[in-house]
């Protein structure tokens, strides 16, 4: 029976209930996460004949190795453990944001004195096992605020340094419970930038702090206008009452304010001045992004360009928005009152109830076909194919220059189309491994990636490690010659390359090398290496693929290292030979994930039986 027979056969009895389901490889990776209405009804498309209609499809089913699930009480929940289960494995096939962890945003802790920090998506991911102490975050967490994503880095920081000078937050990390602290006052309280909480709560109270919370609150939200007229009226109420202090500082904020809300655009077209966010699908070749305007009090107070991964390109226009949807507002932003889409995006009823639990009210989801709220989506159209276009061309100005320069200091007739990137890696000079990573056009092409395990070096001989790697390069003749290699060293590792590849006849490739600290270039006709700026294109472009080869080279090493550590583990267990010891490794992988596996895992595994996965188990856990 074939694999895809056997995993139609189990997805016979998955319920009808909704639910998400995973997809995985052969190496147990995670490939797709999906929910579904009905687990029966969406899964069995998957394994059904014929079934696949796009690329994409296509290659998932290739890679579908097994297939489980997990039941869930409605469709809103599923769409909910979906959203974590794609921000915790990234599967490679479910659109997404590009680079997302990168993406900035704000976080308003809670506590009794909260405090506005900037962090990135990935610090506030793994934000509770990077902190030293965890009984202050688990408090700052409870009631944070998170604003965002963003993508405008300057933008995000230039508005942390506004709402410094406007409302003085806190900015220390110390745990404050209302009582003075030990320390004086720091610098910011002296500069007036902050109230100084620290000194206790009868010289600040909370209710006095939360005041001010809310209207960084509005300010972040964009009710700008109701935020200036609260201030107004607390600056006159102040002033009758002779607080001309305070009063003074409440000016000084409703300026501010106004200063900054005169710059934002008035939508005009609008009679409702309504909260609304606006989202528009762009593709431009294989580029898709989601071009944002985000609209408060009817004003345009900000937009955001998004792109979307690699898997968009091949998804349709409804599943691609119905993607962003889910991975923007499960990331912090909060949900306006009505969300316009360029196309209708895939289970609108379904997002619209999950919205509605984040926002905690409705949330009106809208394909305008005209009228102002078409016009709104036109001008994202606009606006996000042009900010598409300039993001391409600046793409293609950062490759392609670098290369015409790389191949004028090769000696090239014309810039490199494939590069070919070399190195090697040992510990304390045994176990050595080698690697070739692949640039073409200036990209990674991973799919050229190799490794080679060396076993014929002498240990510690950097040289001869490198001439064994091309020399096995050299003997697959069905690889495509690049027009140049970047090896990682100086002079003599340049000189062995050029010897190993001239024994196998190659010689129309050129060759340079790149050494560290500082980083300098090595040619073949130059007895001088050549010295560049830090902040030249060629040689950052240089440092891309060396530090790739690198990080391959490292993480193929390591994973060496722990399958020879699992090796040597299994190896003292009676009963578990060559091809045992191969299935669990290629089950497991580590030592920690086997450690962790229950016998009933362990006699799942081919060629392991109870009493053997029971052996297997006591001697792990001596």
């Amino acid at each position: 029976m074939s694999r895809r027979s056997k995993l139609a056969e189990k997805v016979r009895h998955f319920p009808l209930s909704p639910g998400v389901y995973l997809i995985k490889d052969a190496v147990d990776s995670i490939i797709y996460v999906g929910k579904a209405r009905s687990l029966r009804q969406r899964v069995r498309n998957y394994v059904a004949a014929g079934s696949a209609v796009s690329p994409r499809l296509r290659a998932i089913q290739a890679q579908m190795h097994e297939i489980e699930y997990m039941v869930t009480d409605s469709e809103v929940e599923a769409l909910i453990l979906e959203c974590n289960l794609i921000k915790e494995y990234r599967p490679r096939y479910n659109v997404d944001l590009k680079d997302d962890k990168n993406y900035p945003c704000l976080r308003l802790t809670g506590g009794l004195y909260p405090r506005l920090e900037y962090l990135r998506l990935s610090q506030k991911e793994n934000r509770r096992k990077s902190r030293r102490f965890k009984e202050q975050e688990a408090v700052e967490e409870r009631d944070a605020l998170y604003f965002g994503p963003y993508t405008e880095v300057g933008a995000v920081r230039e508005t942390m340094r506004l709402l410094g000078k406007i409302f003085p937050l806190r900015r220390c990390r110390r745990p404050l419970t209302g009582e003075p602290a030990q320390e004086r006052p720091c610098l910011n309280y002296q500069m007036k930038r902050c109230l100084g909480p620290c000194r206790g709560a009868a010289a600040v109270s909370p209710a006095e702090y939360r005041s001010m919370v809310d209207q960084v609150v509005s300010f972040l939200e964009g009710k700008r206008d109701i935020l200036e007229h609260q201030l107004e009226e607390r600056m006159h109420r102040a002033a009758r009452e002779e607080r001309f202090e305070e009063a003074a500082r409440l000016r000084d904020q409703v300026q501010a304010v106004r200063r900054i809300t005169a710059q934002e655009q008035k939508v005009l077209d609008l009679k409702k001045s309504e909260d609304r966010d606006v989202l528009a699908l762009v593709r431009q070749e294989a580029a898709v992004a989601v071009h944002l305007l985000v609209i408060r009090e009817g004003k345009l107070i900000r937009r955001e360009h998004f792109l979307l991964g690699p898997a968009a390109a091949e998804a349709g226009d409804g599943e691609a928005l119905g993607a962003f949807v889910k991975s923007y507002y499960s990331r912090g932003a909060r949900p306006p009152k009505e969300i316009i889409f360029s196309s209708e995006p895939d289970d609108r009823e379904t997002l619209g109830g999950w919205l509605r639990k984040i926002a905690g009210s409705k949330v009106n989801l809208l394909v305008p076909r005209r009228g102002a709220r078409r016009r709104l989506v036109e001008m994202a159209l606009r606006n996000g194919l042009l900010k598409l276009a300039d993001e391409q061309e600046r793409s293609v100005r950062r490759v392609l220059l670098p290369l015409e320069e790389v191949g004028r200091l090769a000696g090239l007739k014309e810039a490199p189309r494939r590069i070919e990137g070399y190195d090697v890696s040992h510990l304390r000079g045994g176990a050595a491994v080698g690697v070739m990573v692949v640039f073409e056009q200036g990209r990674p092409f991973k799919d050229g990636y190799r490794r080679f395990h060396l076993d014929r070096t002498s240990p510690g001989d950097d040289c001869a490690a490198l001439q064994e790697v091309l020399q096995r390069r050299a003997a697959h003749p069905e690889w495509p010659l690049p027009e140049l290699m970047l090896i990682d060293g100086g002079r003599a590792q340049l000189n062995a390359a050029r010897g190993a590849l001239q024994e196998r006849g190659i010689t129309e490739v050129a060759l340079l090398a790149l050494a560290e600290n500082p980083d300098r270039i090595f040619l073949e006709q130059e007895k001088t290496p050549v010295l560049l700026p830090a902040d030249s294109t060629l040689l950052q472009l240089l440092q891309r693929i060396r530090d790739e080869a690198h990080r391959f080279a490292i993480d193929y090493h390591r994973r060496l290292r722990r399958h020879s550590a699992i090796r040597s583990r299994l190896e003292e267990i009676a009963g578990v030979g060559p091809q045992r010891r191969a299935a669990l490794l290629k089950r497991y992988g580590t030592l920690e994930r086997l450690y962790h596996a229950t016998v009933e895992e362990l006699a799942a595994v081919p060629g392991i039986s109870r009493v053997l996965a029971e052996r297997v188990y006591r001697h792990l856990h001596r």
